[in-house]
């Protein structure tokens, strides 16, 4: 996945995720401090994953203030010690602080390595932040019954996907195109905006390895959405219109497919065009329902007014009467004819 926000580990950070991974450190603290990501705190290792939870964690997080806390388990794996990532962002923090921790959390874990990341976890009031609140998470993961969003996201996409005759030859009566599998990071990504984590996707066909990737997920405002979309490649697009319509607030999910005319390859015009169905399939039995689908060539097309008056098209309820239209000026004087009876 691509950065985010722009946002980087800068070089100390970089540096130390390198060094953390020895065994001896606990659990490290990474802020976004001068449009960077830079670690805060850290504490090695003293007792057990348990004990230490309790003596480390609650007092690395600021109640107004969003952070990332890595926190190290006992248990490892091929690449060596797996970890947790907590995301602390308290309902009380800043709009602009939340949504920029949001936005920069993929780079994060492209930073430090995602394969080294065996949990994830979002907190937003305290008592989360504590082994109880950490079991709890675990216990709502792994029970057979009920499962979290987006592990329920997850179940009905593996089983979307076991149910989908994919290749380039499946050719599917009801669809009339093709479908590509789609990749775990698109997986993810699908889960975790069903879950309320991000508010917009993009997504791209790697034409080589004929699959529907995740390109970007992000929070991002309604006035950042033109700029999302590339001005040579076509795109899928996941977008959440949060707006006001007669008095209540609603929550709209927009699907965009975005085109930039024949600035892409006859190949990829083709592609996008005949993956488009069997994709949005994958996404509605996902349980996210799309109440807008649009087609667009430019992103300059995506303000707000557009999206809103797509949803809501204004009904014409005094339509004008029909007007016979005028003839052809300098016909001349109508003619006479003789009726067969009169001759």
């Amino acid at each position: 996945m691509s950065h985010q926000t722009g946002i980087q580990a800068n070089n100390e950070l970089k540096k130390y995720f390198g060094k953390c991974r020895d065994g001896k450190i606990r659990v490290l603290k990474v802020s976004i401090e001068n449009e960077q990501l830079a670690l805060a705190k850290y504490h090695s290792v003293k007792g057990s994953f348990e004990s230490d939870f309790d003596k480390y964690v609650p007092s690395l997080i600021v109640e107004d203030l969003p952070c990332y806390i890595l926190y190290r388990f006992d248990s490892t794996n091929s690449l060596g010690h797996e970890w947790l990532l907590l995301s602390w962002s308290p309902d009380s923090a800043p709009v602009r602080q939340k949504m920029l921790y949001a936005s920069t959390k993929a780079t994060l874990k492209q930073e430090f390595g995602s394969a080294h990341i065996k949990d994830e976890m979002h907190a937003t009031v305290k008592e989360e932040v504590s082994l109880k609140g950490y079991k709890a998470h675990v216990s709502g993961v792994n029970s057979p019954a009920p499962l979290t969003d987006r592990e329920e996201a997850l179940k009905e996409l593996q089983q979307t996907e076991h149910n989908t005759n994919y290749g380039t030859d499946a050719r599917q009566s009801t669809m009339g195109g093709i479908s590509f599998p789609i990749t775990e990071s698109a997986k993810q990504g699908l889960a975790d905006f069903k879950r309320g984590s991000y508010n917009y996707l993009q997504f791209n066909i790697d034409l080589e390895e004929e699959k529907i990737c995740l390109s970007k997920a992000a929070v991002i405002a309604v006035t950042d959405l033109p700029a999302q979309v590339p001005s040579d490649q076509a795109r899928y697009h996941l977008y959440l219109f949060t707006h006001t319509h007669e008095g209540d607030h609603m929550e709209s999910i927009v699907f965009i497919y975005s085109m930039p005319g024949y600035s892409c390859t006859i190949k990829e015009r083709m592609m996008y065009s005949s993956c488009k169905g069997q994709f949005l399939e994958i996404i509605e039995k996902l349980g996210l329902e799309i109440v807008k689908r649009l087609e667009i060539d430019d992103g300059k097309e995506l303000t707000e007014e557009y999206l809103f008056d797509e949803i809501h098209p204004k009904r014409n309820l005094h339509r004008p009467a029909f007007a016979k239209p005028k003839g052809p000026p300098n016909r001349g004087a109508k003619r006479i004819t003789k009726s067969q009876s009169a001759q």
